[in-house]
């Protein structure tokens, strides 16, 4: 354990259902609270939830709810805009409420802000069911040709509210915030060996997840007209009895997923099981990549929650045209509101972006309507 807290602010967006997760997140968040300046935990979830979280945390978080007309597709970047705008110091970690950070972790993504605008870990999973390994390899081949989207970015707050935040009616929120810091001139921190735990989901959770998540690829159409071409390609196999034609790429695949469990000591963390599933989780991503596209006609965008996200994240270059056209802030005149490219609809304004200092032990409670 340190002795002097770090000069960050840690903020976790949740909004839950139930409570399921509570007391896991309860003990993390009482490991977490001496290491840092302040917790904030953003909860958008229902009053009764949201009570019994305030009960359960007491005093060693800061418990509020999204600040007013931050209504938006993905929930969670309410809480994200509602934590940078209240924390009380310059570099901010935000971190999903399955994200579990060691303090070493933690040091380094402080000091790596002193020199970069947005740090990006690599997560991987504290504890390895079957879907966890299974979902493994999707990290290693994206390490294998670059570098993988964690549930976790540290990011300082002056850069945050002077690019206006970012837009949250995308799906890859992750995405999307890091292309904006890039489209405002700011700079990016990806190192391989940044490493911080997370916790897996339940196996029904991962289900449920899959072609969301590859409808996130709408936003690299690279990736995704890779994956619509592995189902059709094992078509064309099986029709034309020629097995090498599935059977090479299975093999390029396991290679490329075993070189990226194995960069910056990546072995340590992740299990060896995972690249041998590389295959396994390149052929499910094909058939949900389809799924997603039947979405998007059937749907007009992917169902998440009681809504539909139309849009994965936006390019590089149509939010550059924002900055161009809207100015820093990338506001929508009179709204408040992020601009979002292609919307045409005039959204309830954000909260006003006050900076209210930091307090433990509170806990805004929100009103039933």
């Amino acid at each position: 354990m340190q002795s002097e807290k770090l000069d960050l602010s840690y903020v976790v967006p949740v909004r839950w259902r139930d409570g399921a997760q509570r007391g896991e997140l309860g003990e993390y968040l009482a490991q977490i609270a001496p290491l840092v300046a302040e917790v904030i935990v953003v909860d958008g979830s229902e009053p009764e939830v949201f009570a019994a979280n305030a009960a359960a945390w007491g005093e060693q978080v800061r418990h509020v709810p999204p600040g007013e007309g931050e209504t938006w597709l993905m929930g969670k970047v309410a809480g994200v805009r509602t934590g940078v705008e209240l924390a009380s110091h310059e570099r901010v970690v935000i971190a999903d409420d399955d994200v579990r950070y060691e303090p070493e972790a933690l040091r380094r993504a402080a000091e790596l802000l002193d020199r970069h605008d947005l740090v990006r870990p690599q997560n991987y999973f504290s504890r390895l069911p079957w879907h966890a390994r299974w979902d493994t390899a999707r990290t290693l081949l994206n390490r294998s040709i670059g570098r993988d989207y964690p549930g976790t970015l540290a990011a300082r707050r002056s850069r945050m509210l002077a690019m206006g935040m970012y837009d949250g009616d995308v799906l890859f929120e992750n995405l999307e915030l890091m292309r904006t810091v890039r489209a405002h001139g700011g700079t990016i921190a990806s190192p391989l060996d940044l490493y911080v735990a997370r916790v897996p989901p339940s196996a029904g959770h991962f289900w449920g997840q899959r072609t969301r998540q590859a409808y996130d690829d709408f936003a690299l159409p690279v990736r995704m007209a890779l994956w619509l071409a592995v189902v059709p390609l094992l078509i064309v196999s099986a029709l034309k009895r020629r097995p090498a034609l599935a059977a090479v790429p299975a093999t390029t695949a396991v290679a490329a997923a075993e070189f990226g469990r194995r960069r910056a000591g990546g072995a340590a963390v992740f299990p060896a099981t995972s690249s041998l599933l590389a295959p396994v989780w390149i052929l499910e991503r094909g058939v949900c990549a389809w799924l997603a596209v039947l979405q998007r006609l059937r749907f007009g965008g992917v169902r998440y929650n009681d809504s539909v996200i139309p849009v994965a994240a936006h390019s590089e270059r149509q939010l550059r045209r924002r900055l161009a056209e809207h100015g820093s802030g990338g506001e929508e005149p009179g709204t408040g509101r992020q601009w979002s490219p292609g919307s045409n609809a005039a959204p309830p304004p954000t909260s006003t972006g006050s900076k209210t200092p930091a307090s433990t032990g509170t806990s805004s409670r929100p009103t039933t309507a």
